[in-house]
């Protein structure tokens, strides 16, 4: 057998593992697992926030939504003309008379 083929083997039945040499190996596998968490757990924790920006993004637009309807509600009750009319089912009208100006003069 060759060496490349005695080095595949060997690797395939994780020869590695169990030679005396082994206890650096685990090293070098036990870090690159807990790097692996890592990268997930923050791909998770990235997804997360991608998530909850997407729903605040919509409650936004349903909030803005809601004021735009608020602010032309209230325009159309400000409108001199929805004034008069609720003022005429209470009894009110016009005056017809125009108002004075009053001025107060303040003497030393």
């Amino acid at each position: 057998m060759s060496k490349v083929r005695k080095g595949v083997y060997s690797f395939l039945r994780g020869s590695f593992l169990t030679d005396e040499s082994a206890f650096k190996n685990w090293r070098i596998i036990i870090f690159v697992m807990f790097l692996m968490l890592i990268i997930i757990y923050s791909s998770h924790s990235a997804e997360r926030k991608v998530f909850e920006i997407s729903e605040l993004n919509k409650k936004k637009r349903e909030l803005r939504a809601e004021y735009v309807d608020t602010g032309t509600i209230l325009m159309r009750l400000k409108m001199e003309s929805s004034i008069r009319e609720k003022a005429k089912e209470r009894g009110l009208k016009p005056s017809e008379v125009p108002p004075k100006k009053i001025k107060v003069t303040i003497k030393d």
